[in-house]
């Protein structure tokens, strides 16, 4: 199943949902100490939005894709090399009549779709005479000089793109958290800009209370650490911390039961932290700084505990991880102040 590393995110979800029907390990755990435990087998997990800008086609082409029995056996044998190689996108060749029907019609409206929006961008420019066609060149998501048909170009073409795209998402949100607190910054001095000497000290005054409350907050467990991972599963599984047991732990975090904590199962973990920094209700605290610091969290850990990196972690090496000297004594973690 290492081939869902390619997709990253959004398209590891493809062979998630291919394997829903598979039966999970059973959890060896005292059910009369479990508070709360609602059942996860038959909830929906809904694939997160990727941000990209043809989110929606890159859903629409798996849920198709997904309905084909021959495709679907390939996908679960398929290995890594298959998925970069575009081995595996040839085998589109062999889906149903029906199937490849669907996925032109998907194709002719994400074609339409992008026309539309090169258009309203010329529209708003006022410029006329544009080749759509030549246009269309800068989306590398799709065969763009066969508008009408769905091929394995295409199906390549969306699996590299996605992949490119999705490797460089932190990245992006890291750089746009940083344009935000620059132009936070930015707003707030030409504020004080417009007030006289005595409203100006006032509100530097009143900046800095801000600050130190927002430092005042109860200690931040290091993420990924025993005693952040015990803390989850006292307060959030209803568990005697006494009982801790990381195999427990992992099995009953990977919600979809697909034998790997991925990033979002991981981001789910470190809410009890930031809870501790972060109050939507307090003046002080910036939920977008809050979603930034879950990143962070994120990837620390990832970069600890992923050691072959492909942006999923397994049981093995999440156990492996629990035997270090830094799950037990971690360094101390500061979360970024206002």
């Amino acid at each position: 199943m290492r081939w869902r590393t390619v997709l990253l995110q959004y398209c590891f979800l493809l062979i998630t949902c291919l394997l829903t029907a598979l039966e999970a390990v059973p959890i060896d755990i005292d059910k009369t100490k479990v508070q709360n435990i609602h059942p996860v087998e038959s909830a929906k997990i809904e694939p997160p939005d990727t941000g990209l800008y043809y989110d929606e086609y890159l859903k629409q082409v798996i849920d198709v894709l997904e309905t084909d029995k021959h495709f679907r056996e390939k996908l679960q044998k398929a290995d890594i090399e298959e998925i970069k190689s575009g081995r595996l996108s040839k085998e589109l060749d062999l889906v149903s009549h029906h199937v490849r029907t669907k996925l032109d019609e998907l194709k002719r409206q994400e074609v339409g779709r992008l026309r539309m929006l090169i258009k309203a961008k010329l529209d708003s420019l006022q410029d006329i005479g544009m080749d759509h066609q030549a246009l269309l060149k800068q989306f590398d998501h799709l065969n763009h000089l066969n508008p009408d048909k769905f091929e394995s170009t295409d199906l390549d073409m969306l699996i590299k793109a996605a992949t490119s795209d999705l490797e460089h998402y932190d990245k992006t949100r890291h750089e746009e958290f940083k344009k935000y607190e620059m132009m936070k910054e930015h707003e707030r001095r030409e504020y004080l800009k417009t007030l006289n000497e005595e409203k100006r000290k006032e509100e530097e005054s009143k900046f800095e209370e801000m600050k130190k409350k927002h430092e005042n907050h109860p200690k931040v467990n290091h993420p990924g650490s025993k005693d952040q991972l015990k803390e989850v599963w006292e307060e959030t599984d209803g568990l005697d911390p006494n009982d801790f047991d990381p195999k427990t732990f992992f099995k009953l975090h990977d919600v979809n039961s697909d034998g790997f904590l991925d990033e979002q199962e991981l981001e789910a973990l470190f809410t009890k932290e930031l809870e501790k920094v972060y109050d939507p209700k307090n003046e002080e605290d910036d939920m977008v700084e809050m979603e930034e610091e879950r990143l962070r969290m994120r990837e620390h850990v990832m970069n600890e505990v992923d050691t072959n990196k492909d942006r999923l972690v397994t049981l093995e090496e999440f156990l492996k991880a629990t035997e270090k000297k830094e799950f037990l004594e971690p360094d101390s973690w500061e979360s970024p102040s206002i």
